[in-house]
């Protein structure tokens, strides 16, 4: 079902609201999720308000949590008071930019978190800027060590960003499993099936059953070598933030048990601090004109991209997920913007 993007950005703001988030944080939250929607990205977009919601209404996570930054060199601090991560996130990028423009390189640690969405989006708001960045964050428990059955780490996204001259930064975004869990959680909702070279149930036995991969693990892309880039991001986004790691976080999925206490990390450079100075927007050209020159290559990003621009009024939202809500939020209005 098609909905208007006011109509969907509204509904969501008023269900996390509704389940006691401070103004300014559900607009931080619906922000990033809708900018997901925008991006083709639904499993990252709308489908997150009901659990967030849940976990706000039970304590779970603080929806009025006001993060608290320190600075220490080049290191910016936030620690996210086990809120939301984006309010946290957004607290921290213009200082790290700040020092990177004096420094040459920053880093930015979010302690006491909650998920981060669509990774590529922090790091793409830092190239904006000028920036190059990286970015890291974990999950909750959802990859088993390579050989081992009990999941340990979580789908851990890495993320980069580059400037570019005239045009949306160059976006890198990939999760150290075969697939995201956000689209396992999909195929949940929505009653379909998964393939069965996404997941392992409880087992460790291939499953197309999204309910049973939920209950067991998400397998890593490139196998052993998945698993090992897994380890190092939970070394480098809670192992050094002191956060959760994904074994010790609770789930994204309900509103049971403690805060999650996840950790992001960010790695933020300016260019004109390197070897190629001012020349680096040149160099990237460079790079990417050589690739899309090679018959049926596509630049990273350029589907999302596209996305962005069709979906720049009305995006698609699945029936039941609209339904709910528009009953969270009491509006069973039938033509309030969705048709």
């Amino acid at each position: 079902m098609q909905c208007t993007v006011p109509v969907a950005e509204s509904l969501a703001r008023r269900v996390l609201q509704e389940a006691g988030a401070s103004r300014d944080n559900a607009a931080s939250v619906v922000r990033a999720l809708m900018a997901a929607e925008l991006d083709d990205l639904p499993s990252h977009g709308l489908a997150r308000v009901a659990y967030y919601a849940d976990q706000v209404a039970a304590g779970k996570v603080d929806g009025r949590a006001t993060p608290s930054l320190t600075e220490q060199g080049a290191v910016v601090r936030v620690d996210a008071a086990t809120g939301f991560a984006y309010p946290a996130i957004e607290a921290g990028i213009a200082p790290a930019v700040e020092q990177a423009r004096s420094h040459g390189i920053a880093a930015l640690g979010v302690a006491n978190s909650h998920h981060f969405g669509v990774a590529g989006h922090h790091v793409e708001a830092m190239a904006r800027q000028g920036m190059v960045a990286l970015g890291f964050g974990n999950a909750p428990a959802s990859i088993a060590p390579w050989g081992g059955k009990r999941p340990l780490f979580g789908t851990d996204p890495i993320a980069f960003a580059a400037p570019r001259a005239g045009s949306d930064p160059l976006v890198i975004d990939l999760s150290v499993s075969r697939v995201a869990r956000g689209k396992v959680m999909m195929a949940q909702r929505t009653g379909e099936s998964i393939p069965d070279d996404w997941a392992l149930d409880r087992d460790g036995q291939p499953t197309t059953d999204p309910t049973a991969a939920m209950a067991g693990s998400v397998r890593p892309m490139g196998d052993a070598k998945g698993a090992a880039l897994a380890l190092m991001v939970e070394l480098l986004s809670a192992g050094l933030t002191g956060s959760s790691f994904a074994y010790e976080a609770s789930s994204l999925f309900n509103a049971e048990g403690d805060p999650p206490r996840l950790g992001q990390l960010f790695i933020v450079m300016d260019p004109r601090f390197f070897g190629a100075g001012d020349g680096f927007v040149d160099r990237v050209e460079a790079m990417l004109a050589m690739m899309v020159e090679e018959p049926g290559v596509r630049l990273p990003g350029a589907r999302r991209l596209a996305a962005r621009q069709s979906n720049a009024k009305m995006i698609d939202i699945d029936e039941t997920i609209l339904a709910d809500l528009e009953r969270r939020a009491g509006d069973q209005d039938a033509d309030s913007g969705a048709r």
